[in-house]
């Protein structure tokens, strides 16, 4: 069956980073959210917040932002989250992540059933399953899912092997950067020789049809079952990080979603994530025509 209002569903964290000139709202998968949804695509953020003056305003300003926030729970335990961002000399980010907050609790109530079975795909990432209560509603939610995607997104110190081993077991589309490609073939004790050795290996390892790698300055891969695609990155002027490689799959799932070719993909999510790049902050103003702009400056 067609699904006449196709949706996106991004599991996992919400929260404030907190930078030196401000606070914005972020966490990959609401990252991610946010600029689906400026694709066009409508998207259901399902996570929790606290019952604080913070969560008050997330819920504002998402709001604001045009995006539903039906699916954020309310906690009146534990606080809405925050992260200390900094931002180096090469314009990289680091995060300082406090544990035990809203998000870490996250609960699966009834209705979820009904809302990941008829998303188009689920996008989930590792960091929102450090605590076993978000890891438990996580793992629920995964066998309603017709297209799990897996955004790897390692955040040192909440790196668990085996939980890294379970997800890529169950993901249809792995996303990772190059660093943590190595460090996967660490976790299963094999040397990393080359990009197309190592995805091979992870994808017949873990039985995941697509694995898409992202590097940066030097464009991405796309690993589809027995091909492979390589894509050259734009050229732009650094802003900032913040948010790129989030941005770079809010691309890809625009265009998978709709089944078009890898090209067409590839393409969006490496102008998708070239864009915010160049622009402040994970989540910055924007609309569809100035994006449109941009891409086709690049790609004619």
């Amino acid at each position: 069956m067609i699904n006449e209002n196709p949706y996106v569903v991004s599991f996992g964290e919400v929260l404030w980073d907190i930078f030196p000139q401000g606070s914005k709202a972020g966490g990959a998968p609401f990252n991610a959210a946010y600029n689906i949804y400026k694709s066009g695509t409508d998207v259901k953020m399902l996570s929790r917040i606290g019952n604080d003056e913070l969560g008050e305003k997330l819920l504002e300003q998402i709001k604001g932002w045009g995006i539903t926030t039906d699916y954020i729970q309310i906690d009146d335990k534990h606080p809405t989250s925050t992260v200390i961002a900094k931002i180096d000399e090469h314009n990289e980010a680091t995060y300082d992540i406090i544990n035990h907050v809203a998000w870490d609790y996250i609960e699966f109530l009834p209705e979820h059933e009904e809302l990941i079975s008829n998303a188009e795909a689920f996008v989930f990432g590792s960091l929102s399953a450090r605590n076993e209560k978000t890891k438990q509603t996580l793992f629920k939610l995964l066998e309603f899912a017709k297209l799990k995607i897996f955004d790897v997104n390692f955040r040192p110190p909440f790196i668990d092997i085996d939980l890294i081993k379970e997800l890529l077991h169950k993901a249809d589309i792995v996303k990772m950067n190059k660093a943590e490609m190595k460090q996967i073939m660490q976790f299963l004790s094999e040397e990393y020789k080359s990009e197309d050795e190592s995805a091979a290996y992870i994808q017949n390892h873990f039985g995941i049809r697509e694995i898409v790698l992202t590097k940066g300055s030097k464009g991405a891969r796309y690993f589809v079952e027995n091909h492979n695609y390589g894509f050259t990155a734009v050229p732009i002027t650094v802003v900032d990080t913040v948010g790129s490689g989030d941005a770079f799959l809010s691309g890809f799932i625009s265009k998978r979603i709709q089944n078009k070719n890898a090209e067409e993909i590839m393409t969006e999510a490496i102008s998708l994530g070239a864009f915010i790049t160049s622009k402040a902050g994970a989540c910055p103003d924007y609309d569809r025509k100035e994006f449109e702009v941009f891409k086709s400056k690049n790609f004619i």
